[in-house]
């Protein structure tokens, strides 16, 4: 079965503990109603450096991509159905979606 990703990017973080767990919470169920198609759930992303091409570190992400999902589903269109169910829209946060393409050389290494 296809495995699509979800790119977490943007969003506002909320301004109070409590609002912080009501969003979890929310996030968190519907993660758990994903059920099996939940292949890597909430993949949250820390201390990004991002290296430009001519080799300087910078810090913090360039693009506002702050993690990740990776769910099963037939389809592109059952993926985009799932993602916007996502509450992470909720708090002003867009995601990409994404087939994954599986690789010829996924189970060993090219050799080099």
């Amino acid at each position: 079965m296809p495995q699509f990703i979800f790119v977490y990017v943007g969003g506002n973080q909320s301004s109070s503990p409590e609002e912080q767990k009501q969003h979890f919470s929310k996030y968190m169920k519907w993660l758990s109603a994903l059920g099996d198609a939940a292949v890597s759930p909430a993949n949250p992303f820390k201390n990004t450096k991002t290296i430009s091409p001519d080799g300087k570190v910078g810090t913090g992400s360039s693009t506002g991509i702050s993690g990740y999902t990776i769910i099963e589903t037939d389809s592109m269109t059952s993926a985009l159905t799932i993602a916007k169910g996502c509450p992470f829209l909720d708090i002003g946060g867009s995601l990409e979606v994404s087939e994954l393409v599986e690789m010829p050389f996924k189970e060993s290494p090219p050799p080099g």
